[in-house]
């Protein structure tokens, strides 16, 4: 006979959702009952395993005063207890569900508090102890008395404790385990971190309290009518001034409104009173429907410019402010974007009230992915497993019933790569039958059983193509459905790529509703060694190193040039034309409003700098219209060289998210190409008795023909340059078996290339250095040949190139590199502002532009190429003038490009002395968004093929300084 012996920790590995919590409800404020935040200061006594310590320290008077302090909300493995854990799927812990190991971190909390004064005689009313959120599973005690435990780390959890109160001396107790059966469930691509990580409130509950509601607020787009009923658990009365609204909970009533979108996010201001409570509401009015085989608001389809948005800040991990909060709004919208997937979990509630506000679409996702199971086939897959189904419909119904009151929310989404079964089915139902005012989405079912859209992750052009053609086979349920890439453009280091190819199939096929970037911030940790942490900096023995680095904002919250790029490539207002015929092209991209918040200027410049600006008259635009609007006629006289009109536009007033002038939209529009620099080869090549070799101000060294010096700037290194620092998209990820272009680069030896030196020959007016470059172990090579020339002042340098032996792959880049003993400031006529490749360069406006050798660097956290200023005409640095025949990519940076492929974070990046070293590119290999998704177009792929190209070398004025 066997037994198994049960333990209070028991219910760490049960499956069921928990005990003793309340039922799920809507998240909101009071403006009568009071509330007491409980966050702040701390007991912490940590242990390693679940039954380490007994729970005597829940009872009144136990002394924690050895106890560790720590702020809640907060993860401890953040504040000195305990290290982080990154994996993007694989458990850091055995399969075995629902067991988890021994070995399992759990934080004891204590928190002593008194009741404020304005508090109710306990006598009156109840109270409610709030959780909003804690990792992975919490059993719960205040003064002594167990309250319960809960699993569901992203979702509230609520006790009734009125009974229990204390005017003075409460002792709210806390066991929080890392790891539950509830892990299992949260294997989401992110820092595995427990802890108390949002509020904890205390909620006093008046007689007669609202409990629960639900505002219903549909729109009819053809009446321009809202409607407007309010279901209340507890019978009252709802109100709307500024709609003359005074009805009973209950009943329905219909006004002329202005509709909510992410566009025109209206809210009403409006009131539900119940006999002991007054609850304020926020009413958008918006109706959601599949229609058409389109997903459509208030009657018109929409296409969701999106993100996917874990919640991070690099001190305190998912523990977000408030600030932070609307930071990320404020951000979203100055960047054009219009949709957010809150991947995969609920945010903070805060969070859905800010995109209410702001205006923003939300799918809204559930706390559920068991990603890890893919490793065994999805055997065992707790979605598939009956014994499952009450967690995950506690886990859907908490999100719904938190959630549901926000117009935000267009979207119930059941979770993310768990593969399929029968509990997302019974999600899917139980949601559709308390909500049918909005769509479910899921991924990872490709028959749509349970879905009203069909969604991918990381499909290519070509297939993306494919199904806005509804050619991509499948059920012909399927087929008739709406499709949104969930996930697409993946954000990790340099990149994403061919974000503007994309934006072109979503706005030429009506099937193909949008996407969203994974996704919206790097994870790094702020490390004191190290700049930002990532995976297996904290001596993980299972780690997936910096993939938890994927987004559009560095972990400080900068822009990345990524984000840049989207927020161009997606801009609401499409600026284009011809200027043969004297007009430009203005689209009204947007999905519902019209063209009145924006103001319209054009500036017709020459050489990259403006000679005349004016104010550009655009008719007023309904979503979807075009028109050609006149440009003036160009200045009379003006100067001679490359012209070229940009036309901007911008917010007309301050806005709640950006100030007037603020930059929404813009568009250049060529009048003249680029003028090709001449210098006549008058100047002849002169040898010295010291070795060197002179051909107008440049010196060379006889020997080997390489260059030394332009007129009294030294300069050293000159050569053909093919490698650059890998990027995370040229890695490609582990499951990618072909075209990962960096190891095949690697594989090929393309980053140790050598020079052989064939001959130096002086003509009567040209020297010629012929080279070839080539791998080790290779047979195959690139034939170069350096040919200068000179009028006397200035140098030009022609570089041919032929490859030799059978290349099967592009390229990483094409072009010369050099080093100049000092450099600081630069100067440029091009592209710019920010760095820009092959397929990265929608946002690179041709001007003239100035920065530092420093402020050109792109701080990934993991190092790679970055930096490059492409359609380069002429730039100025450590003393040089360089032109390019064509136009050049530019890049200088204080170490090579072996020491930045070397580094793997920031800080190994340290300069060795003054040097400079500058990369003129012909060419580089595109960007792709290979790190998960496809690679780049062929396009954009440097084939290796016969190439030429030149330089113009003159010592800039003001000399070497």
């Amino acid at each position: 006979m066997s037994f198994r012996t049960h333990t209070v920790t028991d219910y760490v590995e049960d499956v069921s959702p928990g005990s003793g919590a309340l039922p799920p409800r809507a998240w909101y404020a009071s403006s009568d009952a009071p509330s007491l935040s409980l966050n702040g200061n701390w007991r912490l006594r940590l242990s390693p395993t679940a039954d380490a310590e007994d729970d005597s320290f829940a009872a009144p008077g136990y002394d924690a005063g050895a106890w560790a302090r720590i702020q809640v909300p907060g993860h401890w493995g953040l504040q000195g207890h305990g290290s982080p854990i990154y994996t993007n799927h694989l458990y850091p812990f055995p399969v075995d569900p629902p067991r988890v190991p021994t070995e399992n971190p759990t934080g004891d909390h204590l928190r002593v508090f008194e009741l404020p004064e304005v508090w109710p005689d306990l006598a009156e009313g109840g109270a409610v102890l709030r959780f909003d959120g804690v990792e992975s599973c919490a059993r719960v005690w205040l003064n002594g008395t167990e309250l319960g435990e809960f699993k569901g780390s992203r979702l509230p959890h609520e006790f009734a404790v009125g009974q229990l109160l204390k005017r003075t001396g409460n002792v709210l107790a806390v066991r929080v385990h890392q790891w539950s059966a509830g892990s299992y469930l949260e294997d989401q691509d992110q820092w595995w971190l427990p802890g108390i990580f949002r509020d904890v409130t205390l909620l006093h509950r008046p007689a007669g309290a609202a409990l629960d509601f639900f505002v219903h607020a549909s729109y009819d787009h053809l009446a321009g009518a809202g409607t407007l009923r309010v279901d209340s658990d507890v019978a009252g009365r709802v109100t709307v001034a500024g709609l003359g609204i005074d009805i009973a909970t209950g009943e329905s009533v219909t006004v002329p409104v202005e509709p909510w979108s992410a566009e025109t996010p209206t809210l009403y201001d409006g009131e539900l009173t119940t006999e002991g409570e007054r609850v304020p509401l926020r009413i958008g009015f918006r109706t959601v429907e599949l229609s058409d085989g389109l997903i459509k608001v208030n009657g018109r389809p929409v296409l969701f410019k999106g993100v996917n948005r874990h919640e991070w800040h690099p001190e305190r991990g998912r523990a977000l402010d408030l600030a932070t909060m609307r930071e990320d709004v404020l951000l979203m919208k100055r960047h054009n974007i219009n949709a957010v997937r809150t991947s995969h979990y609920p945010p903070h509630p805060a969070f859905l009230d800010l995109c209410d506000e702001f205006g923003l679409w939300v799918i809204d996702e559930c706390d559920l992915e068991t990603h890890g199971f893919t490793e065994q086939g999805w055997r065992d897959n707790p979605v598939d497993d009956d014994r499952w189904t009450p967690a995950l419909l506690d886990r859907a119904s908490r999100m719904v019933e938190r959630d549901k009151n926000h117009p935000s929310v267009v979207i119930w989404s059941l979770g993310n790569e768990a593969g399929t079964g029968r509990g997302l089915t019974a999600m899917a139902r139980w949601i559709k039958g308390r909500d049918s005012s909005r769509l479910v989405h899921y991924e990872g079912d490709p028959t749509c059983r349970d879905t009203d859209m069909y969604s991918r992750m990381y499909a290519d052009h070509a297939e993306v193509e494919r199904i806005g053609r509804e050619l991509d086979g499948g059920s012909l349920k399927r087929r008739r459905l709406p499709f949104v890439l969930c996930e697409f453009a993946h954000a990790m280091g340099n990149g994403p790529g061919g974000l503007a190819d994309y934006q072109r199939l979503f706005e030429s096929y009506g099937r193909l509703q949008g996407a969203f970037v994974w996704e919206w911030i790097d994870h790094g940790i702020a490390h004191p060694g190290l700049g930002f942490a990532y995976g297996g900096d904290f001596g993980e023995e299972l780690h997936d190193g910096n993939f938890v680095c994927d987004g559009l904002l560095f972990p400080d919250r900068r822009p990345s040039p990524g984000l840049v790029e989207y927020k161009k490539v997606i801009e609401p207002v499409g600026i284009g034309g011809d200027a043969g015929d004297g007009t430009v092209r203005i689209t009204n991209k947007q999905d519902f409003a019209g063209l009145s918040a924006l103001a319209f200027s054009w500036a017709y410049e020459v050489d990259g700098e403006p000679v005349e600006t004016g104010v550009l008259s655009v008719p007023a635009l309904a979503a979807g219209e075009s028109a050609d609007v006149k440009l003036p006629p160009p200045p009379a006289g003006g100067p001679a060289g490359e012209a070229r009109w940009t036309v901007r536009a911008v917010l007309a007033t301050d806005t709640a998210w950006a100030p007037k002038d603020h930059v929404v939209a813009w568009g250049q529009v060529p009048v003249s190409e680029p003028r090709v620099p001449t210098v006549a080869a008058t100047a002849r090549p002169a040898a010295g008795d010291d070795g060197v070799i002179t051909l107008g101000p440049g010196v060379f060294d006889a020997r080997t023909g390489a260059l030394t010096a332009v007129g009294d700037v030294p300069v050293s290194g000159l050569r053909l340059d093919v490698w650059r620092a890998t990027t995370d998209n040229d890695d490609g990820a582990p499951w990618q078996p072909d075209l990962r272009y960096g190891l095949l680069w690697r594989r090929l030896g393309l980053h140790r290339m050598r020079h052989r030196l064939d001959a130096v020959e002086t003509g009567e007016h040209t020297l010629t250095v012929r080279t070839r470059v080539a791998p080790a172990a290779r047979e195959l090579g690139l034939a170069t040949v350096y040919r200068w020339t000179s009028d006397g002042e200035r140098l030009r340098l022609t570089v041919s190139t032929v490859p030799e032996g059978d290349w099967t792959v592009p390229l990483p880049r094409l072009g010369i590199r050099l080093a100049l003993a000092a450099a600081d400031g630069v100067r440029w006529f091009g592209g710019g502002p920010g760095e820009a490749y092959a397929d990265t360069r929608a946002a690179s406006a041709v001007g003239r532009w100035q920065s530092t050798v420093d402020e050109l660097q792109t701080p990934y956290v993991r190092p790679q190429e970055n930096g490059a200023r492409i359609d380069v005409r002429w730039a100025e640095l450590g003393g040089l003038r360089i032109e390019g025949d064509p136009v050049f990519s530019l890049t200088a940076r204080r170490w090579t490009t072996e020491q930045l492929d070397a580094a793997t974070h920031l800080t190994d990046l340290v300069p060795a002395d003054s040097t400079v070293w500058v990369n003129l590119d012909h060419a580089q290999h595109g960007i792709g968004s290979q790190s998960c998704g496809p690679g780049p177009l062929p396009r954009y792929r440097l084939q290796a093929e016969p190439a030429e190209f030149s330089f113009v070398f003159s010592v800039r004025p003001g000399g070497s300084a």
